[in-house]
């Protein structure tokens, strides 16, 4: 299996997770203070929306990229 099956593979993937959750969120730790015995964090609740049209132009992509036939070097 090449490496642009492996990609078109990992596009439609990614592109059919796009368009089925819509979005993603993440915890990113901001600041850390540390005094004497006691230590303080704040972490951020960051969301990330996916756009409809990226999800979709990546399961087409990875869709072109499995039909085309491989390259013969």
């Amino acid at each position: 299996m090449g490496i642009t099956r492996i990609i078109g593979i990992a596009l439609i993937v990614l592109g059919a997770a796009g368009l089925a959750y819509k979005q993603f969120s993440y915890t990113k730790e901001t600041h850390d203070a540390n005094i004497g015995d006691l230590h303080l964090s704040l972490k951020e609740k960051e969301s990330v929306s996916v756009p409809t049209w990226l999800g979709g132009g990546a399961v087409v992509l990875g869709i072109v990229l499995l039909v085309l036939p491989a390259r013969k070097s």
